[in-house]
């Protein structure tokens, strides 16, 4: 079976100091513009009214208005024709004199008459992706675009430059093999993202002692999963989840996330539960530090966010004083991502101007060494992390210290995930509810007048979590 013919020749043109006619000055010109002077041309202008923003452009003398009418003449010297006008009959007029003055012609949303398509565009200079389905369908195009528009990450042109710069140097010092097998070693290792961070200089030193044959070493990557969706990870978290060769990872990871990290690296579980730990922190850091010595890509894993209980400073503090090159990507923390699946909002005009966040784990005497007088005020939000199994020692200690009993609150168990369950109540009610309930997974407590807010905000219906809350909501 012979292959589709393509309906066009796909080819990129250098346009920058070249004369480009346009004619149309509506808002479907002002795009075109925007392109044409992206790409460094001259474009000349004939339309009889002018959008403020086309207005604007020859003003500023970025755009030369010629004239009000189309004439052939206007051709002269045109290395491309464009017609964006609504007017069919201008438009197919336009087309066949460039045509016959043998100049390149595009009718916006009019194949038949163009000579030239433009295609949908990814602009991560000077990398771009082009993307056309010959006129067959623009708007499957303009999805693709948005897709990979996702997936690309904005700092591709930084690297494609960076490439770009170090080429001749790699041309004088190795052959054609091994330049491409230098340049393939090169987009496998650290010093990709070392662009893509902005940190060149170490980007320039890792290639440099490739190009002697040396190898750079490993490196870091401190990541928040968020509170379980997957779909709240960051572009950031999944490009270097993808591209690690080991990862550590906690016990709040959820299996959906850990599905995302790469299928050939290896899974270390370093995961701390409620009186039991799998790896203790000291040990935790003294493998991050071994393993990126080795020349690994080491992605440490974590639930919510690295920096809000989750260790994450005195990890790095240990890769620091070790030399070890690491990069921290800010997660979405349970306390953002529970409260607000939960249909809670942690602030509001009318209940809650402050949100304070304090981790419920008890010291080894069983007690809780905490600033009640300042948690126990009206007007704030308190979110308490790791708090399931101090929860009765907590409400009876706000209460203690002025709030009242019937004070709402709320405990959420495994928030963003499709088991999530709420449980809605008040000081005196929610120990015993959420004791009755038998919550075990990881937890989060949410005190304040913002939880009465549930009631008509909750949108997101985890496993029997509706009703849960409707049965020992708060008056």
């Amino acid at each position: 079976m012979s292959p589709t013919p393509w309906p066009y020749y796909p080819v990129f043109m250098r346009l920058r100091g070249e004369r480009v006619l346009l004619v149309g000055g509506g808002e479907v010109a002002v795009r075109k513009l925007r392109l044409l002077l992206r790409a460094g041309a001259r474009p000349a202008l004939v339309a009889a009214q002018l959008h403020d923003e086309v207005r604007q452009l020859c003003a500023e003398g970025a755009v030369h208005h010629i004239g009000e009418h189309f004439t052939p003449l206007q051709l002269a010297g045109a290395r491309l024709v464009i017609a964006a006008t609504s007017d069919a009959e201008l438009n197919q007029r336009v087309a066949a004199a460039a045509q016959q003055a043998g100049v390149p012609v595009n009718v916006v949303d009019d194949a038949a008459l163009s000579s030239f398509v433009t295609p949908s565009v990814v602009d991560r200079a000077p990398l771009l992706v082009a993307i056309s389905t010959g006129g067959a369908a623009p708007v499957l195009a303009r999805r693709l675009r948005e897709r990979i528009e996702a997936w690309l990450p904005t700092g591709y042109g930084r690297l494609a430059a960076f490439m770009h710069r170090w080429r001749e140097t790699v041309y004088t010092r190795l052959d054609g093999a091994a330049r491409r097998a230098l340049w393939e070693r090169f987009l496998d290792s650290r010093a990709v993202e070392r662009v893509l961070s902005g940190d060149e200089a170490t980007a320039e030193r890792d290639l440099q002692q490739m190009i002697e044959g040396r190898h750079p070493g490993g490196e870091v990557y401190l990541v928040g999963a968020g509170p379980g969706d997957p779909d709240l990870l960051t572009f950031k978290a999944l490009r270097l989840m993808q591209q690690c060769d080991v990862v550590l990872y906690d016990r709040l990871i959820s299996p959906q996330v850990l599905d995302l990290v790469r299928r050939d690296a290896q899974r270390i579980f370093v995961g701390k539960a409620r009186s039991r730990h799998s790896l203790p922190q000291e040990e935790i850091n003294a493998e991050l530090v071994r393993l990126a010595k080795a020349g690994l890509r080491v992605l440490r894993l974590k639930g919510g966010d690295p920096f809000i209980f989750g260790r994450g400073g005195e990890e790095i503090d240990t890769l620091m004083a070790h030399g070890i090159p690491f990069q921290v990507v800010p997660g979405i923390t349970a306390a953002s991502g529970c409260a607000a699946y939960a249909g809670i909002p942690l602030t509001h005009r009318d209940y809650a101007q402050t949100c304070i966040f304090i981790t419920g784990h008890a010291r080894k005497d069983g007690q809780l060494n905490l600033p009640w007088d300042q948690l126990a005020r009206r007007g704030q939000t308190v979110v308490v992390y790791m708090g399931l199994s101090t929860l009765p020692q907590i409400a009876a200690r706000l209460i203690e210290h002025g709030l009242p009993s019937d004070w709402p609150a709320a405990m959420i168990e495994q928030g963003t995930s499709p088991e999530q369950r709420v449980v809605v109540g008040t000081l005196g009610t929610l120990p015993q509810a959420v004791a009755a309930t038998g919550f075990s997974a990881a937890s989060l407590l949410i005190v304040g007048e913002v939880v009465r807010l549930r009631e008509r905000l909750a949108w997101y219906g985890g496993a029997g979590g509706e009703s849960i809350a409707r049965a020992v909501s708060p008056s």
